[in-house]
């Protein structure tokens, strides 16, 4: 599934849990935070340059070389495949999970 498709159909899911939020709340406010949070889910998980982040933490303040981009653009499947280093993966749990828990508090008050 390319990139488009996969973005697409994450926006679509998004709306269905908007309306769904909407109307189980009956909040303008919720639906709009809902949305927010979404968006930004989305853009930070679909929309990043995974072969530049697709590196250890440390690595992420240097360029990427050349050669690297050469290589991993010729097709190879094996090259482009998403590894999981540690720190990234806490980075993200910790983010995503401080805007879930926000979300949450926001749909249950």
């Amino acid at each position: 599934m390319g990139s488009d498709a996969v973005l697409r159909a994450s926006l679509v899911s998004l709306a269905a849990l908007v309306v769904l939020v909407g109307f189980c709340t009956f909040s303008l406010k919720k639906m709009f935070a809902t949305y927010v949070f979404g968006l930004v889910a989305i853009a930070g998980v679909v929309l990043p340059d995974w072969e530049f982040f697709d590196r250890d933490l440390k690595d992420w303040f240097s360029p990427l070389p050349f050669d690297r981009r050469s290589r991993n653009s010729s097709g190879n499947s094996a090259a482009m495949r998403f590894k999981l280093y540690p720190g990234r993966l806490v980075l993200y749990s910790v983010i995503y999970g401080f805007g879930l828990y926000k979300w949450w508090k926001i749909i249950t008050s």
